[in-house]
């Protein structure tokens, strides 16, 4: 059966611009302005959308049924073993090959300032349990996109939806790495990985080390380190334990690009945060713009729940059951400063 087409969604308000598509739910471009006024994209994606299918990257998808990583690709619930598409070595990485990043959504409403997909992903689609009944609405308002989640599910299963934009402050088209952007995250603690990169279970305290962003400081300060973590990453790759109660949304995170004066604000109700600095972007297809991106070009800060948890008693629950609903609400808010006092002040 053929593919169905790509379907391009434009939303805008306030200056700024968003492009999407109905392949995957994905956020394409955001023209964000800098501390000059000049608007620039500000998320890494493809030039060609066939691209989008041909080498999935996971740019800018909505990352489902469950982001991030689940080991050895299968979990127990209510005493029932679900086995799951390994596409990670031995583990699954976002539900494994055609998850929710490759998937047609529908178009279920839209205006001038926002779009709403919708997807149903049915029982042991990914050899997940329960038919699944999901939403997304993107919405631009007044210095920002807002992203909410919607599920529903007829049986017990476990969810855990996030957005994987790649940001580059400087813009995607600059052809800079991001080691130079600044950021803060509110964590105290980060769940340490095995080599395959899966959660061990514990938490590491992250004070005085290179996993210490509690006080904003440049990206590339500490990612060369030598430090086991970051050695199996090849960088940062790791959840991070947020502080704030899950379930409210709050800030999770603040990135500055000294150079364009952009600011991002990021705000999510959820527990973690996964943060990736893009380790592996290099030699791909062409970029939105024409050009091709370098190793760190982007970076990821993906709010969700912690990796591994459905195998993870000890960590915050992914479960949801019929008769509730998850909900994860998001934002990318965007402002610009003179210098990092103001950016973090």
């Amino acid at each position: 059966m053929a593919d169905a087409p790509i379907d391009t969604i434009e939303i805008a308000h306030g200056g700024m611009r968003a492009e999407l598509l109905t392949l995957g739910a994905t956020l394409r471009r955001l023209d964000v302005p800098g501390r000059d006024g000049t608007p620039a994209n500000v998320v890494l994606g493809y030039r060609d959308l066939a691209e989008y299918r041909a080498h999935p990257r996971f740019y800018g998808v909505v990352a489902g049924r469950f982001a991030n990583r689940i080991g050895g690709a299968r979990f127990s619930l209510d005493g029932t073993e679900y086995r799951l598409p390994a596409n990670n070595g031995a583990n699954s990485l976002h539900s494994g090959p055609k998850g929710f990043d490759l998937q047609d959504w529908t178009i279920e409403a839209r205006d001038a300032h926002s779009v709403t997909f919708g997807l149903t992903s049915p029982h042991l689609d990914h050899g997940f349990p329960g038919k699944l009944d999901v939403r997304v609405r993107y919405a631009l308002r007044d210095g920002g996109l807002a992203i909410g989640f919607r599920a529903t599910t007829d049986r017990a299963t476990v969810i855990n939806l996030t957005h994987h934009a790649y940001f580059n402050l400087a813009g995607e088209g600059s052809g800079t790495a991001i080691l130079d952007h600044l950021l803060q995250i509110p964590a105290s603690q980060i769940t340490p990985t095995d080599a395959a990169l899966i959660p061990t279970g514990a938490f590491a305290d992250v004070a005085g080390g290179p996993f210490d962003f509690r006080s904003p400081k440049p990206i590339g300060r500490d990612i060369a380190a030598d430090d086991p973590q970051l050695r199996q990453g090849g960088g940062y790759d790791h959840n991070f334990v947020l502080v704030g109660a899950a379930g409210t949304i709050r800030r999770v995170a603040t990135l500055f690009d000294p150079k364009s004066g952009r600011v991002l604000d990021l705000h999510s109700t959820e527990p973690g945060l996964q943060f990736y600095t893009g380790n592996h972007l290099a030699n791909g297809a062409p970029g939105t713009s024409g050009g091709s991106y370098p190793a760190r070009g982007g970076l990821c800060l993906e709010p969700q729940k912690f990796p591994d948890s459905p195998n993870k008693p000890n960590f915050p629950s992914a479960r949801l059951d019929p008769g509730k609903e998850y909900r994860h609400d998001m934002a990318f808010r965007f402002r610009t400063a003179k210098d990092s006092r103001e950016a973090f002040g």
